[in-house]
């Protein structure tokens, strides 16, 4: 059998994570691990070690077959280094065709003259070795080529995956900034998390942690439900396919019947329009639903006895304004935002509008401000009073985060959510008060950020 050389892109900040996960999934497919680079994994196998990371990669982005590599001086080389490739050994004329081409330090003067040369040097190879051309579809195309440009060579990728891997097919009812699945799995496996640790997600919005978590749980793949772009090319072997699909298949049947009082994986949201979603989505997922409480995250108290992991997203933005109640549940005027906008001053809702349009924006962003840090104040305290012995794991654009919260650090991981740069703040939680930064001094265990 032939092997062949992949790579798998993932989130920025996840490599480590996912070349481990690559090594684990060897009980499917042979699979040699090579190098972790920014923004992904090579690795090498058969073609059946493509099959198995897509099917049950819950970290990559997508799996590229590599064609090619080659030096290259400008778009004309470029041109001549795709026409020299065998594209008709992998997809037929009568294919829809998309390509893709991605730069770092690239002496290219143009992105999209070099995506057009290369679409013409695949159109030109398939017209010479079989008499037609495919036609472009960048919406639904049958194939992806990726290309990959750095100062001195270009990589031709074919991508084996279709849909981006972080698309499960289960996900349809989203909240306001979706986490992408892809992170949220990546994440799980930062914290350590294994599935007889309580887990707790106290903002869970539509449930992309716990669906995460119950999934890896009960052993139900992740691709279970979505087909792949491999399926389309012409070395695809469905046998082969098969057999891996059958046995994802019949775990994926035995979770449905799963006991979900035997996971100890626990949300709550103040939402109770998210918490709907979040069951749809979780029955989509194909896992038992879990029992979700509606519940201000300020208000929380740990959901078992013995400490676990604490996963969250904090809000920020728009998601802030639903949790904009006094702590005591009373209602509080508050300023309409745009998630990921933040203040001056660490804030959230930098371009928040209010409920009177002619409200000055300087007003809206203080109170947007004032907001986000009662709130952030509240929670710290309760994470302090009610969950001592916990690891507290927050994603966060905002590196002020530690400071709003009163608490120290343990650790913190970059980590991006699309092109979001952010924060995965891990917090080692122990008992105590956490007060206001009023000039009097700080619990011990607090830092003053």
């Amino acid at each position: 059998m032939s092997s062949f050389e992949f790579f798998a892109p993932c989130p920025r900040g996840l490599e480590a994570a996912l070349a481990a996960e690559l090594r684990d999934l060897g009980a499917h497919a042979a699979i040699t691990v090579g190098a972790d680079v920014p923004g992904g994994v090579h690795f090498s196998g058969e073609w059946s070690a493509a099959m198995a990371a897509n099917l049950h990669s819950r970290i990559a982005s997508r799996v590229l077959l590599k064609i090619a590599a080659r030096p290259y001086r400008n778009e004309h080389d470029i041109f001549a280094f795709a026409l020299e490739q065998p594209w008709e050994r992998w997809f037929t004329a009568n294919q829809t065709l998309r390509i893709d081409v991605t730069a770092i330090k690239s002496p290219l003067r143009s992105l999209e003259f070099t995506t057009l040369k290369v679409k013409d040097a695949v159109c030109d190879r398939l017209r010479d070795k079989t008499g037609a051309r495919p036609n472009i579809d960048t919406a639904e195309p049958d194939v992806r080529i990726f290309v990959f440009v750095t100062a001195t060579d270009c990589t031709l990728y074919l991508d084996t995956s279709g849909e981006p891997l972080f698309k499960r097919g289960w996900r349809l009812d989203k909240g306001a900034a979706p986490l992408r699945e892809n992170l949220a799995a990546g994440i799980l496996r930062l914290t350590g998390w294994t599935p007889d640790t309580p887990l707790y997600d106290p903002m869970c919005g539509s449930g992309t942690f716990l669906a995460e978590a119950v999934q890896q749980a009960l052993g139900v793949a992740p691709g279970v439900q979505r087909r792949f772009g491999f399926e389309k090319l012409k070395s695809y072997d469905i046998t082969a396919w098969q057999t891996l699909k059958v046995a994802a298949m019949d775990k994926a049947r035995a979770a449905r019947g799963a006991n979900v009082r035997d996971l100890p994986i626990f949300g709550s949201d103040i939402s109770g329009d998210m918490l709907e979603k979040a069951r749809a989505n979780l029955a989509r997922a194909g896992v038992p639903t879990l029992s979700l409480k509606q519940l201000d995250a300020r208000n929380m108290i740990a959901p078992s006895a013995a400490p676990g992991i604490l996963v969250a997203n904090p809000p920020y933005g728009e998601r802030i304004e639903v949790r904009g109640r006094g702590p005591r549940g009373e209602a509080r005027p508050t300023a309409r935002s745009e998630r990921g906008v933040r203040g001056e001053r660490g804030g959230y809702g930098g371009n928040a509008r209010g409920d009177d349009d002619d409200a000055p924006r300087g007003f809206e962003r203080a109170h947007a401000d004032e907001l986000g840090a009662e709130f952030f104040l509240a929670f710290g305290s309760a994470l302090k009073q009610h969950f001592a012995g916990w690891r507290a794991f927050m994603l966060t654009s905002d590196r002020g985060l530690p400071g709003q919260l009163r608490l120290r650090e343990s650790t913190k991981t970059p980590l991006y959510n699309g092109a979001l740069e952010c924060r995965l703040f891990r917090f080692d939680v122990v008992a105590g008060p956490v007060r206001r930064r009023d000039g009097d001094a700080q619990d011990g265990a607090a830092a003053d950020h």
